[in-house]
């Protein structure tokens, strides 16, 4: 039996490791691309608003040089108290950020755009939330050490040591690893893509 074909050239705008991590296990080709934009949102959006904006900002950007492709962008934010945390600018900002969600509970936001042709454009955010362990100062910094910290948002990751940072989670682990699966799969066969294929 003959598999059918996909419905295009698949992309994800972004060169995350861990994004990129959870798409190989999907079994689906499609390549990388860095989307490259401007991630700055006004003020007044929410935490939910800012991450839907940046993802589909992210994926327009890539789709504009391949306007025949589907592609995939995302984007994500922690919510800890009504304040958002993005992606930390040194290592002092990162002690700072931490500082402030261990002992407590915190939401991880994640928004998922898929864009294609003919004006196709689907969105979804999901959350989870966290509640990280308190831990005394000299082992935060060893957690420091381990450099986990760049590039993420709320500066941990839990694909790595920072798994041991949790003391509970509620929702998708795949969306705190940048990436909610359950979504990306849902607007994947909405899109035509099918699964399980033969090369």
């Amino acid at each position: 039996m003959k598999n059918p074909g996909p419905p295009g050239d698949l992309y994800l705008a972004s060169t995350s490791s861990a994004r990129k991590a959870l798409m190989d296990g999907l079994g689906l080709p499609y390549r990388t691309e860095a989307p490259g934009v401007d991630e700055h949102v006004p003020a007044h959006l929410s935490a939910l608003e800012a991450v839907a904006m940046l993802a589909e900002r992210k994926a327009r950007a890539v789709q504009e040089r391949h306007p025949d492709a589907w592609v995939l962008g995302a984007d994500q934010l922690v919510e800890v108290e009504g304040r958002t945390l993005g992606k930390p600018r040194d290592r002092d900002a990162a002690r700072t950020q931490l500082q402030g969600l261990l002992g407590h509970t915190h939401a991880i936001h994640t928004g998922v755009c898929l864009v294609g042709p003919g004006g196709h454009v689907a969105e979804a955010v999901e959350s989870t939330r966290l509640t990280f362990f308190p831990l005394p100062a000299e082992e935060l910094e060893r957690y420091l050490d381990t450099g986990e910290w760049e590039g993420c948002a709320g500066s941990y990751r839990v694909e790595g040591q920072g798994q041991a940072l949790l003391e509970r989670l509620e929702g998708d682990r795949t969306n705190v690893q940048g990436l909610p699966m359950l979504s990306v799969v849902r607007l994947l066969r909405r899109a035509g893509f099918v699964f399980f294929t033969r090369p």
